[in-house]
C-alpha cells in the first residue's frame, strides 16, 4: 500500500480486530511514520453513531481547547472572523466561541446539531473565506487526509487542529489506547515526520506542541508563543490581558434566533 502522506511504500504492520469483527491490516509507513489501516469499508457502520460512547472527553475537550484557541486567534488572526469548525459534532465548541465573541460556524455532515443550530454552513451559505479553520479530533479520522486537507484549505489557508502524535515509532493498539478499533473510526495516526510533510504538501509550515494540538499555516507564528498557548493557565492570562473589549455574540445570536423561530415556529422549533 502506497502512503496517503508521502506516496512512499507503507508495509504490513499488524492486523487487528475492528468493531469486534472485521480483520483489518494497518500499514507503516517507514519514510514519515505514519500509520494507515487498509481501505475502510467498515466506515459507513462505524458512523451509525457520530459520536461513539467511548467519546467521554467531549465536553472537557471544548473546555479545555477554548481558552488556548482564543488565545491563538487574538496573537495571529483576526477575531472578527468568520471561523469554520471542521467537524464540528454537536456545535459545542461553536457556541463556545460564540459565546466568546467569535463568530465560528459548525460543519458536520455525520453528527447533529445540538448546539449551534442556525450557525451551521448549510445555514450561512454565503461565507466562503474563512479567518481561521479549526478541526478538533477529525484528521485520525480521515481515510484521505490529503483530499480533506485541501477541502479544508478551500475553505481558509490556517488550519488549527488536534489529533495525537504517535508516541513511539512502533506503538501497536496492545501499547496505545487511541487506535481504539473497537469504534473502527481512527484510520490514520500521525507522526510528527507526518504532520509536517502533510503540511509542506501545501506550502504551509506546521507548527505543534508535539503532542496534541498543531498549526498549519502560511503565518509567521512564533513556536515559542505557540507552545506558551497550550499551558491552560497561561492562554487565560493571555486572554485576560488582550480581550478588551470583549463582546459575546450570544445576545446577537439569541435574537437572530428568535426572530427565526417566530417567522417560522414549526420549522424552528423542532
Amino acid at each position: 500500500m502506497t502512503c496517503h502522506i508521502c506516496n512512499t511504500p507503507s508495509n504490513e504492520s499488524f492486523q487487528v480486530k475492528v468493531l469486534f469483527k472485521y480483520d483489518v491490516t494497518y500499514y507503516r509507513c517507514h519514510t514519515c511514520g505514519f500509520i494507515q489501516t487498509e481501505t475502510p469499508y467498515w466506515l459507513p457502520e462505524a458512523y451509525e453513531s457520530a459520536i461513539t460512547s467511548l467519546d467521554i472527553g467531549l465536553v472537557s475537550r471544548n473546555l479545555r481547547w477554548a481558552p488556548t484557541v482564543e488565545a491563538i486567534i487574538r496573537k495571529w488572526f483576526v477575531p472578527k472572523g468568520p471561523f469554520l469548525d471542521y467537524g464540528g459534532g454537536y456545535g459545542l465548541f461553536v457556541r463556545m466561541m460564540r459565546d466568546r465573541g467569535f463568530p465560528f460556524i459548525r460543519l458536520d455532515q455525520y453528527c447533529d446539531n445540538l448546539f449551534a443550530r442556525q450557525f451551521d454552513v448549510s445555514d450561512l451559505p454565503d461565507v466562503k473565506n474563512y479567518e481561521l479553520v479549526t478541526a478538533f479530533e477529525v484528521f485520525e479520522h480521515l481515510a484521505d487526509p490529503v483530499a480533506t486537507v485541501d477541502q479544508m484549505l478551500q475553505s481558509g489557508r490556517s488550519i488549527l487542529f488536534t489529533t495525537k502524535v504517535l508516541p513511539d515509532p512502533n506503538v501497536t493498539p496492545e501499547t496505545w489506547w487511541y487506535f481504539i478499533p473497537e469504534t473502527g473510526q481512527h484510520v490514520a495516526l500521525y507522526s510528527l515526520e507526518s504532520l509536517h510533510r502533510l503540511a509542506k504538501r501545501f506550502g504551509l509550515q506546521l507548527y505543534s506542541d508535539q503532542r496534541d494540538l498543531h498549526l498549519m499555516t502560511a503565518k509567521p507564528i512564533n513556536p515559542t508563543w505557540f507552545r506558551w498557548f497550550t499551558d491552560l493557565r497561561k492562554a487565560n492570562l493571555y486572554n485576560y490581558f488582550h480581550s478588551y473589549p470583549a463582546q459575546s455574540l450570544l445576545d446577537d445570536d439569541f435574537q437572530k434566533v428568535y426572530n427565526s423561530v417566530r417567522n417560522q415556529p414549526l420549522k424552528n422549533l423542532i
